[in-house]
């Protein structure tokens, strides 16, 4: 390898990815505690009348 090299090594590299891929892990199992929580106190135990529920409803009849 050259002596000017400028670009990020191999090691480098490998040393963010270990550190940050349990960071990603961490903060997508936080973002999704706190959806499902602001679902759970809107959640009145009906279903919501959305145009999906309709469109199975429709697919549901006989």
């Amino acid at each position: 390898m050259s002596e000017k090299d400028t670009g990020a090594s191999r090691r480098d590299f490998l040393r963010l990815s270990a550190v940050s891929a349990p960071a990603a892990v961490a903060a997508a199992t936080l973002g999704g505690q706190a959806a499902a929580q602001e679902t759970a106190a809107e959640d009145d135990g009906r279903i919501k009348d959305t145009a999906h529920t309709r469109a199975y409803f429709d697919s549901a009849r006989f």
